[in-house]
């Protein structure tokens, strides 16, 4: 099987492990370079065309021919578990193969998709797709396949963020105290949450599962406390209103308070901090990008209030400092793309995805005011006396 499974290009490779979460609305670009893009498993689907007189060499490179081949065969290939399976992992590696940033990726729910941050395309359910699909419908999956192939990575990027505040600030913020509490199981014992799983993947039935919810309590503290640090020490309006909660696009579920905090600088990022009943915090950072804290709070994902915690400081005070830039629209797709940069310099994050906001009208206001900022949004200004207030 292993002479047959060489049809694409580099190593056969295994699953990669699943995503922590689908919650966020923009996808990641935190790779460590472990991808899956010639997946094995497709052999039986490469002896199932070699018998129908169709080379499965000829069905690599050519999607058209590829879902004109499948469509016939459907109910024959639905009906062994083998080769269904097969022809999935075969139609996904062709997918892969078509972009060099094209891979294979496992959803929390277990379902297989091949595809990029542009296109994801769930394979799982695509050949029974094309059972129902007309000769209209294929066309355009094929047009739009086609399409993405050719786009090619993007190769404007953002300028590398240095976050260098203006003046060194008076005071470091400084996380208040969170308690300490010991959460059990079913069985009685205590969960070590943040090494639950140790170098073990986690079970499938902890997947959106998120019991001890509550352990994320103390993001409330550590939000509120970084409202007041900024409006010490950096030049801003702070504005407690409901309404502000419209700044996200993101379901927040229910919203407990909203703070948006301003800077006196209209190059330098607000930030609009959303107070969840899960309980959790969403971050409105600039204009079009939400930011959840736990991104995911699932069993699985086994995430603490200090990892969080964690993660919201680096997000806020690399904002003040200058650390962040957004740009919208990017490519055909009119993406809306984020980089963020750890105020100390240990490490870096971007992001893109498609917004929703209310109107045409706002994303092209958002598109002119981020044009004013293209290496990113300035350093939050500090207040002139350490002692003044609004």
């Amino acid at each position: 099987m292993g002479e047959i499974e060489t049809l694409f290009d580099g190593p056969v490779t295994g699953l990669p492990a699943p995503l922590s979460s689908t919650a966020v609305a923009y996808a990641t670009d935190q790779t460590d370079g472990k991808t899956a893009k010639h997946l094995a498993g497709y052999a039986p689907f490469v002896a199932f065309c070699d018998a129908s007189g169709v080379p499965a060499q000829d069905l690599t490179s050519n999607v058209e021919r590829l879902f004109t081949f499948l469509k016939p065969h459907l109910k024959q290939i639905a009906e062994d578990p083998e080769l269904s399976n097969a022809a999935t992992v075969f139609v996904g590696n062709v997918i892969a193969a078509l972009r060099p940033d094209a891979c294979w990726s496992v959803m929390p729910d277990g379902s297989r998709e091949a595809g990029n941050m542009d296109l994801r395309i769930t394979v799982d359910r695509l050949i029974e797709g094309l059972g129902e699909a007309d000769d209209a419908m294929l066309a355009g999956l094929v047009t739009r396949l086609s399409e993405w192939s050719s786009d090619g990575p993007d190769d404007s990027l953002f300028p590398e963020l240095r976050p260098v505040p203006v003046v060194e600030a008076q005071q470091h913020f400084v996380r208040p105290d969170l308690p300490s509490r010991e959460y059990h199981g079913e069985d009685g014992r205590p969960i070590n949450y943040g090494d639950r799983w140790g170098a073990d993947s986690p079970p499938e039935d902890s997947y959106s599962v998120d019991t001890h919810r509550e352990r994320f309590e103390g993001l409330h503290q550590v939000a509120k406390a970084l409202v007041e640090y900024m409006n010490s020490t950096y030049d801003v309006d702070v504005s407690v209103d409901p309404a502000h909660a419209a700044d996200l696009s993101v379901n927040a579920g229910e919203v407990m308070e909203v703070a948006r905090v301003t800077p006196r600088d209209p190059s330098a990022a607000p930030l609009t901090f959303v107070w969840t009943a899960y309980p959790g915090v969403v971050v409105h950072a600039g204009l079009l990008h939400d930011f959840p804290f736990p991104i995911c709070g699932c069993d699985a994902c086994d995430e603490t209030v200090d990892s969080e915690a964690t993660r919201l400081e680096m997000l806020v005070l690399s904002v003040a400092a200058g650390g962040y830039g957004e740009r919208y629209p990017v490519g055909r797709e009119r993406w809306a793309e984020y980089s963020l940069t750890a105020v100390d310099g240990s490490g870096s994050q971007s992001g893109r995805g498609q917004v929703a906001l209310a109107g045409e009208g706002e994303l092209e206001a958002a598109a002119q005011r981020l044009g004013a900022v293209p290496d990113g949004w300035k350093p939050w200004p500090l207040r002139k006396s350490p002692s003044a207030s609004d």
